[in-house]
This record gives structure tokens, sequence and C-alpha cells, in this order.
């Protein structure tokens, strides 16, 4: 899926929308890619003379990703919102040039709760892990 394709399922918009493409893989998970350009909103000051990617930006482009296997629930009139985080490990810096790749699975489900873990790397070296939970509400 390109962005386009990526805003029919996910609610979220430019400059939010923090994925270049995605796709759901055969065993069932959700992978995307993000290119870092160094012009992003979310590296002006952060930091001047070193630019990295802010760790909470990190964990929503994984939840993004996450909201691809989300897609055709949430376009039933419900919006995949952050319940948790946990385990969340930043292993190297994501820098302007580097391209993130992301995978996303769900491991369980209770209700309207969706439990995900996902990893984050570049030129295949781990850069972000987490584990994190979803609930699926209403849209108003």
């Amino acid at each position: 899926m390109n962005r386009e394709e990526l805003k029919a399922i996910l609610p979220h918009r430019e400059p939010m929308l923090l994925l270049d493409e995605a796709f759901v893989a055969e065993d069932g998970s959700a992978r995307a890619r993000c290119a870092i350009k160094g012009d992003e909103w979310f590296l002006q000051g952060h930091y001047p003379d070193e630019p990295v990617v802010p760790g909470v930006i990190l964990c929503e482009m994984m939840g993004q990703t996450c909201g691809v296997l989300l897609g055709e629930q949430a376009t039933d009139g419900l919006t995949p919102f952050f319940t948790g985080l946990d385990k969340v490990k930043f292993r190297r810096p994501v820098r302007p040039g580097d391209v993130l790749e992301t995978e996303c699975r769900i491991v369980r489900t209770k209700g309207p709760f969706y439990f995900a873990e996902g990893t984050g790397k570049v030129d295949g070296q781990l850069a972000v892990s987490a584990n994190f939970s979803f609930a699926l509400v209403e849209a108003k």
C-alpha cells in the first residue's frame, strides 16, 4: 500500500501519517517502510547539531504499522487508540538518510483490545522493539 491507500484504512493524515508504504505479509504480520529525509517536523530541534528521530515517533511508526492489521475493523466506524506500551527498547538511533523498516504482529485479542509486538530495523539492525496494545473505539 502506498500513502494514499494507507489513508483508506488509517485515521492519520499529514503530518502524522508517518509511513511511506506498508503491506500485510503471508505470515499475518504487517510490514512498513519510512524513509527519513531530514526535513520532517519531528526532527526540527531534535537535535539541531545531530538530528535523531524521537523514540515516541518510532513507537508511533510501529503503531501505524499495526494499524494496517486493524484496517478492516477500523473502517467499520472504529478507531484504534494506543492503550499501552511495554518493554520498549531503543538499540540504535534513527537518523536522516535511514530507512526504518517496521514489522508488527497481533499476539492476542480480548474484547476491543489488541495486543501486539513490533520491531523497527535500519539496514537489518534492530533500532527499536516494543510490546503495545490498542483498543478499537467507536468514532465520534
